[in-house]
């Protein structure tokens, strides 16, 4: 079972995001707080849970500083925002203060539950949304063109993965991918899995963002 605090200034979102949070049994929320300094004293007082989901607009102390507070206090602590906020200077501060993961909530159900699912793991979580986001303002800053040709045979990409990877990045599923390309949800599954590994990302996130950074996709 893995333990959540939620920590957020609003009683309605809190309430919403424990019941998409405990639809899957091996998740509990274990605490809320209202902000920063409710969830230091719950920290105070509570064994620490496996991972700490705030806000980062919140009275009082917001998430940033509380990020900041819970690292100097409790080192092996596992933070993750929760945010609409999607501008790249508070989600980079956000990982300098000690983030794991970062999850927009205008996400949707799967892409929520999923980052959520992947920083109890112990990796570190974008949304896509907000990856996107950064690489637009990657591209905008670092226009160099690279040898498109080169990476592929460096990483072995066919003609078809590239097309899949394209249809990805535009937020298809993996059946309807199948359904646009003929081939059977299963093959698509695993060129998704072949791009992966070939390109040595963590996941479908992070294979778009490798993608972009090197601008095979345009």
């Amino acid at each position: 079972m893995h333990n959540i605090l939620l920590v957020d200034d609003h009683t309605l979102v809190r309430n919403g995001f424990r019941l998409i949070l405990e639809s899957f049994n091996e998740i509990a929320v274990i605490g809320e707080a209202g902000n920063g300094l409710e969830a230091l004293e719950f920290l105070n007082t509570n064994p620490l849970p496996d991972l700490i989901l705030t806000d980062i607009s919140m009275a009082e102390m917001d998430g940033i500083t509380l990020i900041h507070k819970v690292k100097d206090k409790f080192p092996a602590a596992r933070v993750a925002v929760l945010s609409m906020i999607e501008d790249i200077t508070t989600i980079a501060d956000s990982f300098r203060a000690g983030a794991v993961g970062y999850i927009s909530k205008s996400s949707n159900y799967d892409d929520m539950v999923n980052g959520v699912i992947q920083v109890l793991e112990g990796q570190r979580y974008l949304s896509m949304s907000i990856g996107l986001a950064l690489l637009d303002h990657f591209e905008a800053h670092d226009p160099a063109p690279s040898d498109k040709r080169s990476i592929f045979l460096r990483y072995a990409i066919s003609e078809r993965e590239l097309h899949i990877l394209e249809l990805i990045s535009q937020g298809f599923t993996n059946s309807e991918i199948a359904d646009l390309v003929f081939l059977s949800k299963r093959t698509i599954e695993g060129h998704r899995q072949q791009l992966i590994d070939k390109t040595g990302t963590k996941n479908t996130a992070d294979l778009v963002r490798f993608a972009f950074q090197h601008k095979i996709l345009q």
